[in-house]
């Protein structure tokens, strides 16, 4: 099994009445069989074959880009798998970028043929085709009116004897798909990857997933845009998951309990927010109910999965469990096994609490041009360390430079970035080696610790060294502390950007009897808040050298989203927005 299209197939062979994709239509589950996958995914290689693709020469330059834009519905995994067995390269753009970005990337790649979920979403980027000449065929999931459908595209004789003679020529070292970063330092790079670089990911982390269950249920709401959900989704496939697909980030809780998964994938911010949800019930708690919540949650913070405790200690957690933790495993369905977290560091202290609760978090590392997995937590105790990202997966090579930055080597790196030769040469060493940019060390000598980023390091003008991440993460640990950037490049000292938690703020001044207006622009100016944010803020100083420590502060009164443009699509922060947006905040903070 060398292309991905081939993992698939694979499951229809041996598999081909279970249940590979599901969704929601008209309120109701409609599920997908692993052989009605893979026929509709040839019906649709077909069709596309007859429109006649270019696919004489099976290099990237050469091959047809086809662009998709969709949300997460089993269309987007079937179009995938049909585009794989024309010879063509699926270019999926994620539904939030602005309409000049999407016309720049579908020009750079000399996209003809283009895919939307549905009206909303053709709607959003039609007044773009204007600009992008090459664009000659634009079809819908939906039914669109004016629109071709997808579904127009089938199944013909003529098709099928191309599709075979195409698939015998793909090989594993050809483009599946180009994915376009999100952007978080500037214009997006296209990543080129092959059918090798993501099946050898997919087979490398299969021991990771040593818990599934064939015919069970995993939930995805994570952007399948993203090389992260990618990739797991065929891990899914290979592991004989049934993929639930959720209606929409609002009704996650409710796809949870509705489908009980027993594995999802999520980011850190995903699993903060659930965390702060928790919370603010339990300051709505009174008496013995709100103490015992508490005391829950403070039992959580100490949860250590190496240094278990005293029997004390464990006779108390497992009463927790019993009383309060139960009630946190039934809200995400009752049977969740694990949830895999990428893309971000996540903080160590909801690690430990949603772990105690008896929700494993496996915390992973990996880039869009690593394909993604470098390494990640495994559900087994002896092989997860809270702090960590875990140890490698098979058959990658990892190396630390003199600086601390990671190296990557191994099946699973990048061909290269689109067009971009010298920026590929950046980053890919002449032996191999990908420069992640990460700054890590190792711990215990096989498990992988994130540190920073090494060009989000920066000096104060008095010439120190200054990590922002491991300030960020810790702070937020804080309920009050709901997002935080620090800042300081060439400047006196270091200080912070804070959004507050403001449902905790408000609960917790409530309780205190202080009037509070309903306007947060107005609630961050009064005395009471500020003074409760600077208690967070002089709890954790002391963790960090006197260089690190925030000395001054700006409150914001509103949360940091992809729609403002301050994160981006898999929820990174865009330093370089926020600096621009808040120059005058920054500066303030100076004088």
């Amino acid at each position: 099994m060398n292309r991905l299209f081939d993992l698939a197939a694979a499951q229809a062979t041996a598999r081909p009445n279970s249940i590979m994709l599901a969704s929601k239509v008209n309120g109701a589950w409609q599920t997908l069989t692993c052989r009605e996958v893979m026929e509709q995914a040839a019906a649709f290689a077909d069709g596309l074959l007859e429109l006649g693709i270019q696919n004489d020469e099976l290099l990237p330059e050469k091959q047809e880009k086809i662009a998709l834009v969709s949300q997460n519905r089993p269309e987007w995994i079937i179009a995938d798998l049909g585009v794989q067995q024309t010879g063509a390269i699926l270019t999926p753009i994620y539904p939030t970028i602005s309409p000049t970005e999407f016309a720049l990337i579908l020009n750079e790649a000399e996209v003809r043929i283009m895919i939307f979920a549905g009206k909303e979403l053709y709607d959003r980027f039609q007044p773009a085709f204007k600009d992008i000449p090459t664009l000659t065929h634009v079809y819908t999931f939906d039914e669109v009116p004016g629109v071709k459908n997808w579904k127009t595209l089938t199944a013909s004789p003529a098709g099928e004897a191309k599709r075979k003679a195409v698939c015998d020529r793909i090989a594993s070292e050809t483009v599946a798909t180009i994915i376009y970063t999100s952007g978080t330092t500037g214009t997006p790079k296209g990543v080129m990857l092959t059918h090798r670089n993501i099946v050898s990911n997919v087979i490398a982390s299969m021991p990771a997933f040593s818990f599934a269950r064939k015919d069970d249920r995993c939930l995805s709401f994570l952007p399948l845009n993203h090389i992260f959900e990618k990739t797991v989704t065929y891990i899914y496939i290979q592991a004989g998951l049934s993929i639930y697909y959720a209606e929409s980030m609002d009704t996650i809780g409710d796809n949870l309990r509705e489908i009980k998964p027993m594995v999802f994938t999520c980011v850190p911010r995903l699993l903060e927010k659930v965390y702060e949800r928790i919370m603010g019930k339990g300051m709505e708690l009174k008496g013995i109910k709100r103490a015992l919540f508490f005391w829950a949650v403070d039992l959580g913070k100490r949860y250590d999965n190496i240094n278990r405790g005293s029997i004390f200690y464990r006779a108390q957690l497992a009463l927790a469990n019993k009383l309060i933790f139960n009630k946190w495993r039934e809200a995400l369905g009752g049977r969740v096994d694990a949830i895999v977290s990428g893309s971000a560091a996540m903080q160590e202290k909801l690690i430990r609490i949603f772990t105690a609760a008896g929700i494993i978090v496996m915390e992973g590392y990996g880039l869009t041009e690593t394909s993604p997995v470098i390494s990640v937590n495994r559900i087994e105790s002896k092989d997860r360390r809270i702090g960590t990202v875990g140890t490698l997966i098979d058959d990658i090579e990892v190396k630390l430079a003199e600086d601390g930055e990671i190296i990557c080597r191994g099946p699973n790196v990048m061909l290269g970035y689109y067009k971009k030769p010298e920026q590929t040469a950046a980053v890919i060493l002449p032996d191999g080696w990908l420069a992640t940019g990460d700054i890590g060390v190792w711990v215990e000598d096989r498990f992988l610790k994130i540190t920073d980023r090494k060009k989000e390091i920066f000096k104060t003008s008095g010439g120190k060294y200054v990590a922002p991440q491991a300030i960020e993460n810790k702070m937020r640990e804080s309920p009050f502390i709901a997002q935080m950037m620090i800042v300081g490049p060439g400047r006196k000292f270091v200080s912070a950007l804070i959004v507050p938690g403001f449902d905790q703020v408000r609960n917790r001044l409530a309780g205190q009897g202080i009037a509070l207006p309903d306007d947060n622009r107005e609630l961050i100016k009064l005395p009471a808040v500020i003074q409760l944010i600077q208690e967070q803020v002089d709890r954790y100083n002391p963790l960090f050298g006197h260089v690190e420590q925030v000395k001054k502060f700006t409150l914001l009164p509103g949360e940091w989203t992809v729609d403002n443009g301050i994160l981006t699509p898999k929820l990174s922060l865009r330093r370089k927005v926020v600096e621009q947006q808040f120059e005058k905040e920054i500066n303030a903070m100076y004088e």
